[in-house]
């Protein structure tokens, strides 16, 4: 236990609401970089010349540093404390940014991967963090409410991170000229397609100036550190023998739920504009569709809010957002007919792929409690080993990538299934789970 830290229970109530607010910022921040590669996937496709499996390598780029990062950022945070550590992840994200600008001047792809990963990286440190914050700061019952909470925050920024880097780098003419660019000559389509990346060079240098702003102002914010380490009665007596967070069943499935999870948020929002394309709706109209996804995410955060855990528990919740994503997959892959919706008609597939940001509203809020209680001393790595997980965002959208490539854009979201079904299980029994000998 540091010096400085102090338990949860300690605080007053000023200090947790301020400490509530000030990660409420944190998320907001994690939402509007994460979510902006939304209309970054479409947009490096076109200018960078790129296939489906190409273009998402973006996300690769970005979560796959989750994996690599999440376990030594739980070492970093025991050793400089929860303050410090978010310095240095801002500070990680700050350079990130900066590398956009060497890559938009050489039009150089794997140069804006790096600058996705050393982003990905300083997240990493941050939602290491940040998580099991949330977690811990109240009554466990009610952490699903605090993490709906953050979630607003987290997908307003979402919704707000695609329009605005539309608006800033997209112009009235680039349905033409996206239109025109296949039969170019070679020299003037390279001059197009060179203009058209250098326009991320100022909103990135704008973002990464205010993120190594904001890593000072959180380290010298009055934001307290809190003691994770330090376990009392019975939590102390069950963890006696235990030596890994690998002897905590309900955490490692939990971690699994949690890459499954993210990847499918991921395939909803990321994907969503690229599906609407084979639709014939150009870039300009289906900007706001990631906003739809995550729109109908945060209507379910405000009904988490609303009823748990007064009048639904946060397990009951998890186990209906698992249900609904099953029954809105086999929406998106056999939902016959057409709808127009905020002026956009389109296949009801697409909007059933809008509603899955309801069924993925609160399982992130659902599965972090479940999967850390009773940890104890170990809330700090198994909080890494969650993080680790959202190299979720990874993978899944890899495999959709190269399912949509082969099969079409819409066979490509069979994806899901397995992942929703999994998390089916997860909510229902897979939580309860204490010892791998025994059956859940």
């Amino acid at each position: 236990m540091r010096p400085d830290s102090v338990h949860a229970r300690d605080l007053t109530p000023g200090q947790t609401r301020g400490a509530l607010a000030i990660v409420a910022v944190l998320f907001f921040i994690f939402g509007f970089v994460s979510w902006a590669n939304a209309i970054l996937i479409p947009y490096f496709k076109i200018a960078c010349e790129l296939t489906h499996f190409e273009a998402y390598l973006v996300t690769f780029a970005f979560y796959i540093s989750y994996l690599l990062f999440s376990w030594p950022a739980a070492g970093l945070l025991r050793r400089t404390g929860f303050k410090r550590g978010m310095m240095s992840g801002f500070w990680t994200m700050a350079a990130g940014a900066l590398l956009f600008i060497p890559a938009a001047y050489a039009r150089a792809y794997p140069v804006f991967l790096a600058g996705l990963f050393t982003l990905g990286a300083g997240l990493a440190i941050l939602q290491t963090a940040a998580n099991p914050y949330v977690t811990v700061l109240g009554p466990r019952t009610s952490a699903a409410r605090r993490f709906s909470l953050m979630g607003i925050g987290n997908k307003g920024a979402g919704i707000l991170a695609p329009i605005l880097f539309a608006a800033v780098v997209l112009r009235v003419t680039d349905t033409e000229l996206f239109a025109a660019l296949p039969a170019m000559a070679p020299a003037a389509k390279a001059a197009a397609l060179d203009e058209l990346v250098r326009r991320v060079i100022p909103p990135y240098a704008a973002v990464a100036a205010l993120l190594g702003l904001l890593g000072l102002l959180v380290r010298w914010s009055p934001l307290p550190e809190i003691d994770t380490d330090h376990e009392d009665g019975t939590v102390a007596e069950a963890n006696a023998g235990k030596t890994s967070v690998f002897q905590f069943p309900q955490l490692v499935l939990g971690a699994i739920g949690i890459f499954l999870h993210v990847g499918t948020q991921t395939v909803a929002v990321d994907t969503i504009i690229g599906y609407a394309d084979t639709m014939g709706i150009p870039l300009a109209a289906a900007k706001i569709l990631p906003g739809c996804v995550l729109g109908a995410m945060i209507v379910g955060y405000l009904l988490g809010l609303a009823f748990i855990p007064r009048y639904v528990s946060q397990v009951t919740a998890l186990r209906a957002c698992t249900v609904l994503g099953v029954v809105g997959t086999l929406g998106v892959l056999f939902a016959p007919g057409r709808l127009t919706f905020l002026g956009v008609t389109a296949d009801v597939s697409l909007w059933c792929l809008a509603v899955l940001g309801l069924s993925n509203s609160l399982t992130w809020a659902g599965i972090w409690p479940l999967a850390l209680d009773g940890l104890g001393r170990f809330t700090k790595s198994g909080a890494s080993l969650m993080i680790m997980g959202l190299c979720g965002n990874a993978l899944i959208p890899l495999a959709y990538g190269w399912l949509a490539d082969d099969h079409g854009a819409r066979a490509g979201y069979w994806v899901l299934l397995p992942c929703y079904l999994y998390l089916t299980y997860y909510a229902v029994s897979g939580h309860r789970k204490r010892s791998w000998s025994e059956r859940a």
